[in-house]
C-alpha cells in the first residue's frame, strides 16, 4: 500500500532508496521477516519510480506531438 509519504516521494529520493533496499537484500543477513518487509518497500519504491517515469514519458510524448504538429501547420519557426 502506497502512503501518503511515498507519494510525496521525488523520482531520485525513491530510487536511492531503492538502492539501499536492493544493497541490503543482495547483503543477506537478514531473517526471513526483515527480508520480506524489504522487499515489500522495494516493491512500492518501485511502482513510484515507475509513476514518475511514466509521467516523464507522457510529458514528452506530449511535447513531441505538439513539435509535430507544429511542423505540419507550418507554425513553426523558420
Amino acid at each position: 500500500m502506497t502512503g501518503k509519504t511515498d507519494e510525496a516521494l521525488g523520482y531520485e529520493q525513491a530510487r536511492d532508496e531503492l538502492i539501499e533496499v536492493v544493497r541490503r537484500l543482495e547483503a543477506g543477513g537478514t531473517t526471513l521477516e526483515e527480508s520480506l518487509a524489504l522487499w515489500e518497500r522495494g516493491e512500492e519504491l518501485a511502482k513510484v519510480c515507475r509513476r514518475w517515469l511514466e509521467g516523464a514519458r507522457a510529458r514528452l510524448d506530449a511535447a513531441m506531438a505538439e513539435e509535430s504538429q507544429e511542423e505540419d501547420t507550418g507554425s513553426g519557426s523558420e
